[in-house]
């Protein structure tokens, strides 16, 4: 008796492959879109959670949190402790806030151990840079994360004592020192941003920022420059808005988000928001100032 071989043939076996290969083409393109689509939701979340915290930071003390604290000292800014220090208690990290040495300076070695310690709430999972990565100064190290607190739009280099803007008024809720209350921002809590994400990493464009070329992002505070101790660095917790979103020219004072063609924003009033990198300018600009009087629609 004979028996037949059946099986592939070397073409039957080449087009199987083939098709294979187009169906994964097809697939991953989706498949990546779905994990995107659920590191933003994530990023959503955590971005509401700092609102949360926002306003329960505000209804305990009648103001929001400091951007960032500062009395004057020998080697510059003498404190630095972010608006993200005084949250620590209302965002379920009140051992983390009991760890930090409030009268001495961030950059203190008694505050080494707290400030390298990443925060899972403070880091966009789209950032594959933030969750590991820290920011030097020196032989100092600090844990990144990806959101920054409105200053509004004058140039945080130039102006970190925010001078008053053209009503009389600080420009941005967040600024060296600052004790906003939301009863502040008569333009409107839905049209102010609160908080905004900026992504680690080099910029967008080499040199963009003179001799800086990395976004430095961190949590724990704004920590002098060693070089010219007249810097607090407030870029490190704060953001100005100065380029729209995700914008080539962007530097470390921007928002730049990880995400394609948009950024993610907290607004005032604790509402979370999409803004395209296509924005335009003039309304980018309006939704900085906390009382610049400009009438636009809320987000």
């Amino acid at each position: 008796m004979k028996f037949e071989r059946r099986g592939f043939t070397i073409v039957e076996l080449l087009v199987v492959i083939a098709i294979i290969g187009v169906l994964v083409a097809l697939l991953l393109p989706a498949i990546q879109a779905a994990r995107e689509s659920a590191r933003k939701s994530s990023c959503r979340n955590n971005l509401h959670q700092v609102g949360v915290a926002m306003h329960n930071y505000e209804s305990a003390f009648g103001r929001l949190p400091p951007g960032y604290k500062y009395a004057a000292g020998s080697q510059g800014n003498a404190l630095g402790h972010s608006w993200t220090d005084m949250l620590l208690p209302f965002m379920e990290l009140q051992s983390m806030y009991d760890a930090i040495n409030f009268k001495k300076p961030i950059y203190d070695p008694v505050n080494a151990a707290v400030r390298q310690q990443h925060i899972d709430t403070l880091l966009c999972p789209t950032d594959d840079v933030s969750p590991t990565g820290f920011v030097e100064m020196g032989d100092e190290r600090y844990a990144m994360a990806c959101y920054v607190a409105n200053f509004g739009t004058p140039d945080l280099d130039e102006d970190q004592e925010q001078r008053l803007g053209p009503t009389g008024r600080p420009w941005g809720p967040f600024y060296r020192n600052s004790k906003t209350k939301l009863a502040d921002i008569t333009d409107g809590t839905g049209k102010t941003l609160m908080v905004g994400e900026r992504q680690n990493g080099p910029f967008r464009t080499a040199g963009s920022h003179d001799v800086h070329f990395e976004y430095e992002t961190t949590w724990a505070g704004a920590v002098r420059d060693i070089g010219d101790n007249t810097d607090d660095h407030g870029h490190m917790v704060l953001f100005q808005t100065g380029h729209t979103p995700n914008h080539a020219a962007s530097d470390d004072r921007d928002v730049s988000a990880s995400h394609s063609g948009e950024a993610l924003f907290l607004s005032c009033d604790g509402s979370v928001h999409s803004i395209s990198e296509d924005i335009d300018e003039t309304l980018y600009f309006a939704l900085g100032t906390m009382n610049g009087g400009e009438i636009h629609p809320e987000l």
